[in-house]
């Protein structure tokens, strides 16, 4: 009932929302006398934090037109590849001559944001590579006639994307699907796949969460996979695609990521408002467009965030020989062909030091010219993936690793 008690309380503020749009029109209006006085400041501030607040946030565009390269600007056109009802592979296509740019697969997260949380990224490779990313649906958008969503069908999608992308092809797996995509390379391994990956490339992913345990980890390890099922998953209201089916609501995840740092994202609201009323329009830009992307989340399959959950947070099938794909082991040991290169954050609260490179050990027949590692000082979890130490020191490193195995 929690999910149709949110959307009727969503409902509810529909009409506060309007009201206050209209009247933030009216204040900034050229001619309104109120419009420079303290007053008028401070009511045009608190009537755009609440319409702010109350926004219900749909799935941003990745907003990539244009790349640099070699000092000149390409025209970048998105085409969807791969069309699935749970999945959109799609290509950032350069409008530029360059057959000898490796292609790179960005497997993004399926764990509350959308795909272009992962923005940075993208635009950080376009300029020397054939970029594609797997853009997740959002499962309340999707009909409960299409079936469910498991962790097997996440590393079939992935083995799928590879073999599509054919055996040039190198992978980066951001954060959560780093088992998943690690345990599709090894499959293919294993099955000697003439498609399996050139290099993969895991940054900040739960590969093992025994090692570096963090607050989402011992959160994890404290409730039993009852507690989820009774706590955290929901059944999608009439008025959508996906009306009945069984998921993990988005807003419930952006509840948690901000209670986190609940201390940290008040302040930032508060500076907000200051902004606001300063007429700071550059800070508050800035700030704007982050919570803008934070605050656009997805539904999840209950399904696969239930088996994620007991998989790898709780049981840690991975790193103990212990995972299965439909009746399959996952032997890591059997990577001997794809090259693995690890990405860690000092300050990384989501996926702790230890946790991605224990990747490593499991992968132990790669001889040591195939396997590299880094460890970012100063960056937390988002910082891995986007903005200027991404930028400047990580991303010049993958690509220089994964020129290295073309």
């Amino acid at each position: 009932m929690l999910y149709h008690h949110y959307e009727m309380q969503r409902l509810a503020l529909a009409p506060m929302r309007a009201f206050a749009s209209n009247m933030l029109g009216i204040l900034k209006l050229p001619g309104n006398p109120m419009r420079q006085t303290q007053f008028g400041r401070v009511s045009a501030a608190m009537l755009d934090s609440f319409e702010h607040s109350t926004r219900q946030f749909g799935k941003p565009a990745f907003g990539h037109d244009s790349t640099i390269i070699d000092g000149e600007t390409v025209a970048v056109v998105e085409e969807a590849v791969l069309v699935r009802p749970w999945v959109e592979l799609k290509r950032f296509k350069r409008l530029a001559d360059r057959p000898n740019d490796p292609p790179v697969l960005i497997v993004a997260p399926m764990s509350g944001h959308y795909a272009t949380l992962l923005r940075g990224t993208v635009k950080a490779m376009l300029p020397d590579h054939d970029v594609y990313i797997t853009d997740w649906s959002d499962a309340r958008d999707v009909p409960t006639t299409v079936g469910d969503f498991s962790l097997d069908d996440y590393i079939d999608t992935v083995i799928d994307c590879i073999r599509m992308l054919g055996r040039d092809v190198h992978v980066i797996a951001v954060c959560q699907p780093a088992v998943p995509v690690l345990a599709a390379v090894a499959l293919m391994n294993a099955a000697n796949d003439p498609d399996a990956p050139r290099s993969m490339t895991l940054i900040g992913g739960p590969i093992d969460t025994r090692e570096g345990p963090t607050k989402v980890n011992e959160f994890a390890m404290r409730h039993d996979l009852d507690w989820f099922k009774q706590h955290t998953i929901h059944t999608v209201p009439l008025g959508n695609p996906g009306f009945l089916r069984k998921v993990y609501p988005g807003f419930l995840q952006l509840a948690g990521f901000m209670a986190m740092n609940m201390d940290r994202h008040v302040q930032a609201h508060w500076d907000m408002f200051d902004h606001l009323v300063q007429g700071d329009g550059e800070n508050l830009s800035a700030k704007r467009r982050f919570y803008d992307e934070y605050r656009s989340v997805m539904d999840l399959s209950a399904t696969y965030y239930l088996q994620t959950i007991e998989a790898v947070f709780q049981q840690h099938l991975l790193p103990r020989g212990l995972l299965f794909h439909r009746d399959q082991l996952v032997e890591p040991a059997a990577i001997r062909r794809t090259a693995l290169m690890t990405v860690e954050g000092e300050r990384d609260d989501i996926s702790g030091i230890g946790q991605t490179r224990a990747s490593h050990a499991l992968a132990r027949e790669l001889p040591e010219t195939m396997r590299a590692h880094h460890e970012q000082p100063g960056v937390g979890h988002y910082g891995l993936f986007n903005g200027k130490r991404f930028r400047e020191e990580i991303a010049p490193r993958i690509k220089a690793f994964i020129q290295t195995h073309i």
